[in-house]
């Protein structure tokens, strides 16, 4: 489920944009990567952005510095521990980090309820070790879990577990190990079970963790709830993609993988409510939220369209595009029609500098990586000046990546 941007457009027949990842990139002192997180999380720095002036906050000051009319959508993805450490009777130790269940467009719940045995697509450290035809096994208390690489190429990895009837999840939890980014460059400890985690998490699934809401305590919800702030909560189960390095000159030739996104029939309502300003806490949740407007493109053309959002779906369209309402009630109306309070589909949406965005116009995100996706996602939301941005933050010592300080930005 991964497309290159090159690919398509040249099969739209549409002239490719020039964007060289160069221009995206910045020095990152290694010493600026936050290892840990802070003691307490509402304690990280805020730097806020607004009509193009920058102020420097604490985040626990973020109910009041939103818009009085501004509504927040969270993502609540939950991270699982998703990485299993196996090691052969020779001493090798090979590594198992799922990625997401076979096939791909099984739903992530249905995949974690699995009791007799379930098929993923990992990524595998050590692959050359893993002879064809060897079960690696792995025990852990009452609990024995087997693996069997079943197909080499496409890294499809098959599980079972004694006992048996034990939900998958439950395999998960007792003998994975928490997925900290590849730029922590530690092991992780058991606070992290808890840290690399929202505390408002709740839908298993992800193998990273949107970390825009990691700075969220009871007391910031509160402090949003006091001034009556709406807040509303849709889900993308992050995948290991997000740390996949641009490594190609030309950022539109980067692969982007789909990641699956369940929504509510309450999001749509509180979307289409009028006069709100759509905050996205965290890129998942910006993406999310766009790819609902793309949706609805597809359905006005195509009642039957899948929910199913391509990388350059915003930029093979031509003539003019529906309203954020029209496109927003389209999938409502479908919805509504089938009978169901859930959607769940997928999207490798790529945001790129120069995308119009259709539905948010406020940001919580923290400090990305040079030369990302991620990065280039907040060069389209603020233009040029994400260079002054991070250059600002580097100077006042924001600490940075998914442990790091925080921004608001409002477009």
């Amino acid at each position: 489920m991964a497309n290159t941007i090159g690919s398509l457009f040249l099969a739209y027949g549409m002239t490719l944009p020039t964007i060289n990842i160069r221009d995206y990139s910045y020095v990152l002192p290694e010493g600026r990567i936050a290892m840990f997180p802070l003691p307490q999380r509402d304690q990280s720095k805020l730097l806020v952005y607004q009509h193009g002036q920058i102020e420097h906050y604490k985040f626990n000051q973020l109910s009041d510095l939103l818009p009085d009319n501004s509504i927040l959508f969270f993502n609540n993805t939950k991270v699982i521990p998703a990485r299993f450490l196996f090691e052969k009777e020779t001493g090798a130790s090979i590594e198992v980090f799922l990625i997401h269940p076979d096939p791909a467009h099984k739903a992530m719940a249905t995949a974690l309820a699995d009791i007799r045995g379930s098929i993923w697509q990992c990524t595998i450290g050590n692959l050359k070790r893993w002879n064809d035809g060897l079960t690696l096994k792995k025990a852990l208390g009452g609990i024995t879990l087997t693996a069997t690489l079943i197909n080499r190429q496409a890294s499809l990895v098959k599980f079972s577990w004694t006992p048996e009837n034990t939900p998958f999840a439950e395999i998960v939890h007792a003998a994975g190990v928490m997925p900290l980014p590849p730029y922590i460059k530690r092991v992780a400890i058991p606070s992290d079970s808890d840290r690399y985690q929202t505390v408002y998490s709740d839908i298993p699934g992800a193998v990273a963790a949107p970390t825009a809401g990691l700075h969220f305590t009871e007391e910031t919800i509160k402090g949003l709830k006091s001034r009556k702030i709406p807040m509303d909560f849709l889900s993308l189960h992050v995948g290991a993609g997000t740390f996949l390095p641009v490594k190609v000159e030309k950022a539109v030739d980067h692969p982007m993988h789909a990641e699956q996104i369940i929504i509510s029939r309450n999001n749509l309502e509180n979307l289409l409510l009028p006069g709100k300003k759509v905050i996205a806490i965290g890129t998942t949740s910006l993406r999310t939220l766009e790819s609902l407007y793309w949706h609805g493109v597809q359905l006005l053309e195509d009642p039957a369209s899948p929910f199913l959002i391509d990388s350059f779906a915003p930029y093979h369209r031509y003539g003019s595009l529906p309203s954020r309402h029209d496109a927003l009630a389209a999938v409502l109306v479908s919805m509504i029609r089938k009978g169901v309070e859930e959607w769940v589909g997928h999207t490798s949406i790529f945001v790129l500098p120069g995308y119009t965005f259709r539905v948010c116009d406020g940001l919580v995100t923290n400090f990305h990586q040079p030369g990302s996706t991620l990065l280039l996602l907040i060069a389209a939301f603020v233009g040029p000046d994400w260079q002054r941005i991070y250059n600002e933050a580097l100077s006042h010592n924001y600490r940075f990546l998914s442990y790091g300080d925080s921004s608001l930005l409002l477009r």
